[in-house]
């Protein structure tokens, strides 16, 4: 008799279990995978967007996971080989090789447009970029953005920098120039601002701003709350610290068409039209 009770019994806890909102979730939650570029070494991407991953998963009842690669060359060769993403946090022209040759969806984007800023702690007077010619420069490898604007100065094959891109983050790429590593840095316009003491000797042209989009093979309704969480992160005071990390105030809805053209950026890297 107690042999045929346990099936009912067994199915009976399930019921009560499932009844309560904390199991359910927990019981029904998929998995997601987050792709951050790596402007920071990957245990540091794993510390920093910690908030927001716990922040998604309490407003979506899904789970989100970091996965972080080591440096560019191993992110832009998994973006090339379509490694398992189901979100993509890019810039610009990653993001647009994602949304035109892998059918992204762009979610959000911060507030603030993108740019970078060439700077340096020598007294280059008002030679601008060709006061640097000869001089080292350090940026992070590419394809990060700040790697190609930063190429984009020098399109003279005979008037070059030494580009040195071995920077882990812009900030350590800051950190090298104050060591005496590299006379100047190519680094987010926003960090320029925090340091004062280094003379700005050019700034490039703007984008849009960093992007978080979504596979196609996402649910709507995922991406729906994946969406409107974000767009209320900074009302959260714990993990509206990351936007701090990042330099923007806020993150607003994204288009396709505020990214469009932007992956010729990635043309010295790759081969597509």
């Amino acid at each position: 008799m107690r042999m045929r009770l346990r099936p009912f019994r067994t199915r009976l806890l399930g019921l009560v279990l499932a009844s309560l909102p904390g199991v359910y979730n927990a019981a029904n939650a998929a998995e997601y995978t987050v792709r951050i570029e790596p402007a920071y070494p990957p245990d540091r991407v794993q510390e920093i967007y910690a908030p927001l991953m716990s922040y998604l998963d309490k407003a979506t009842g899904q789970t989100f996971r970091v996965a972080a690669v080591r440096n560019y060359h191993f992110y832009w060769r998994d973006v090339q080989s379509g490694a398992k993403t189901d979100f993509a946090f890019d810039e610009a022209h990653l993001a647009d090789y994602r949304i035109q040759h892998q059918h992204f969806e762009p979610l959000v984007r911060t507030a603030e447009p993108t740019s970078y800023t060439l700077v340096s702690n020598i007294d280059i007077g008002n030679k601008g970029v060709n006061g640097l010619v000869g001089h080292s420069i350090v940026t992070m490898a590419a394809p990060s953005l700040g790697y190609a604007l930063l190429v984009e100065f020098y399109p003279n094959p005979v008037l070059q920098p030494d580009i040195i891109s071995t920077a882990t983050s812009w900030r350590d790429a800051v950190d090298r120039v104050f060591a005496g590593e590299a006379d100047a840095a190519m680094i987010p316009t926003w960090l320029k601002d925090q340091y004062p003491n280094l003379t700005p000797v050019k700034t490039s042209r703007r984008f849009a701003g960093q992007c978080l989009s979504a596979a196609p093979d996402v649910p709507d309704e995922v991406k729906s709350k994946v969406r409107d969480a974000l767009l209320k992160l900074d009302a959260d005071p714990e993990a509206s610290k990351l936007l701090f990390e990042l330099g923007v105030t806020k993150f607003v809805p994204a288009t396709a068409k505020e990214y469009e053209n932007a992956e010729q950026m990635l043309k010295s890297f790759a081969s597509f039209k």
